[in-house]
């Protein structure tokens, strides 16, 4: 491999422009070679030291590219990261990793056939608002933590038309922030034994599902996952209830704002939360009630891909493996069928 791993992402809308681009193009270990741009060519306008290639073939028998970025629509995850490990190149798939499990496990073991490195983009591990819930629950204050909760709440009342997150194949909230939730609780709790879920479409004409509910059932613990699109003030984005104690803590990471308003990120913390979006944390010591307001963890989104680079080229354990990927896409294959059959789906059982 070269000295710095050569990079191509699949696609320069949103995606490509706010998660991808900014960070590759920051980050000393990558070079951004470019993007593939079938009709708009907008990646040289930002960046003017990248190409576009006009078709997925010629990106993929470019020897000079090390790693592709596949950020298209959810639909095409899988066919496009097959081809791309099949071509030989080592991957990062975005979220939701593919459309069913079966699909996920194939790319998994396939990059492990081919000894390649695939990687799923969840980038929310990395928050700031994540990290500082992941640390409270490390702590050990709470107890044993009993129940718990992940909720990610917009306001968007009416459908946005003909973008990909409305499409039947690839949108609805469950595939979308539903994949970060559901990869945030297996990567803090594990697999669940069973999965109960309701799914709802709430706005006028919404052809895809802007609400859902589901359950997460540990021997020892209930977790639950939710959004809605009909959100004017949020709920709590995390929440914790063990049996010494509780944490509640809005979702408050800035580091998209940031970027669409304009900033460049950095490699050192560069998106500050505001006191008032701290954590509260409540808990027991010697049977006298304290009340703790929790400083915000530095969120970053580089380190995702310093944590790729120490993999590729160090062996280091990845970030979000394919692996990973897999486990999330069962529990969210379960909720699927959850919702279908209107029963708990047992993932020891029947997946």
């Amino acid at each position: 491999m070269n000295d710095k791993i050569r990079t191509v992402i699949l696609g320069y809308g949103f995606s490509g422009s706010t998660f991808f681009a900014p960070f590759l193009d920051l980050h000393p270990g990558y070079e951004l070679v470019g993007a593939l741009e079938r009709n708009t060519k907008k990646i040289q306008k930002d960046y003017p030291y990248t190409k576009s290639y006009d078709t997925l073939e010629v990106v993929l028998s470019d020897d000079n590219v090390d790693l592709v970025v596949v950020n298209t629509p959810i639909g095409t995850h899988y066919e496009l990261a097959k081809k791309a490990l099949v071509s030989g190149k080592n991957t990062i798939v975005e979220k939701t990793f593919t459309n069913t499990a079966q699909q996920a496990k194939e790319l998994w073991e396939l990059a492990k056939a081919k000894d390649l490195h695939l990687f799923v983009y969840q980038n929310r591990r990395f928050d700031s608002d994540f990290l500082t819930y992941k640390k409270v629950l490390e702590s050990g204050k709470l107890g044993k933590v009993v129940e718990a909760s992940i909720s990610y709440d917009f306001y968007v009342p009416k459908v946005r038309g003909d973008v990909h997150t409305e499409q039947a194949d690839s949108g609805g909230e469950f595939n979308n922030r539903g994949s970060h939730v559901t990869d945030q609780a297996i990567y803090l709790f594990g697999l669940p034994d069973a999965v109960f879920a309701d799914f709802a479409a709430f706005r006028p004409d919404s052809p895809v599902e802007d609400y859902f509910q589901v359950t997460l059932f540990y021997e020892d613990k209930r977790v639950k996952l939710r959004a809605t699109d009909i959100s004017v003030n949020n709920e709590y984005g995390y929440i914790a209830h063990g049996l010494n104690g509780s944490f509640l803590k809005n979702r408050s990471d800035m580091q998209e704002e940031r970027i669409l308003a304009g900033a460049k990120p950095k490699a050192t913390p560069w998106c500050e939360e505001p006191e008032n979006q701290e954590g509260v944390l409540t808990y027991l010591d010697e049977g006298k009630k304290i009340q703790e307001i929790i400083p915000t963890e530095d969120g970053n989104y580089y380190n995702y891909f310093e944590a790729v680079l120490q993999t590729m080229t160090n062996g280091a354990p990845s970030p979000v493996s394919g692996e990973d990927g897999y486990k999330t896409m069962l529990v969210m294959d379960a909720a699927r069928k959850s919702v279908a059959e209107k029963r708990i789906i047992s993932l020891k059982k029947e997946l």
